[in-house]
């Protein structure tokens, strides 16, 4: 029988990213500095993905086939990760945007995003960056799927703003604020 582990790390791995946004803006107002967060999040990012990595190589004494083109490619990938953090800061705490907004249009277009590159990306041996149109159309259901993928994470994500937004304008001020209220004449 098919081992069907790669399903766990699948439901992991959006996991993570589905609750990075929420951890990193708690963790920004705590700290009372977004930087400060992303600090934590670089702490994190060495940990998990070069002294992780490194043991895991040593310990199965697997070594990388070195080269300067794939060593780009893998750096840059973790220079997306990084700056994808980077912009979430950027776009809700630096520039105010109404995070309504902000978390539902990245995760909408994120996975949009990667499918059009990865469809239209097709490197050929001795030729990372062949860009292209696929030979075979992947059909109208292709489409269609990303409209909806799109469009169901947008929706998703920004009802579940505004339930948040219509929540936080109901909490109660506090009893600091409740007293300077209550003084002023």
């Amino acid at each position: 029988m098919e081992s069907r582990l790669w399903m766990v790390f699948v439901g992991l791995a959006g996991l993570s990213w589905g609750v990075y946004v929420p951890l990193i803006a708690q963790g920004g107002r705590g700290l009372k500095n977004s930087y400060a967060a992303i600090l934590c999040v670089g702490v994190a990012y060495f940990v998990i993905a070069i002294v992780l990595p490194l043991l895991i190589m040593w310990w199965k004494q697997m070594k990388p086939a070195w080269n300067a083109n794939s060593v780009a490619f893998a750096t840059l990938a973790g220079a997306a990760g990084a700056l994808g953090a980077l912009c979430v800061v950027f776009a809700t705490y630096e520039f105010g945007g109404d995070r309504l907004y902000v978390a539902p249009v990245i995760f909408a277009l994120a996975p949009v995003i990667n499918t059009i590159v990865s469809l239209l990306w097709q490197p050929a041996p001795g030729a990372a960056l062949h860009f292209g149109v696929p030979a075979q159309s992947p059909g109208w259901k292709f489409y269609l799927g990303m409209v909806l993928a799109g469009l169901g994470a947008a929706l998703v994500l920004y009802s579940k703003e505004e339930i948040e937004k219509k929540h936080g304008a109901l909490k109660p001020a506090s009893p600091a604020a409740q007293v300077a209220s209550a003084t002023r004449p």
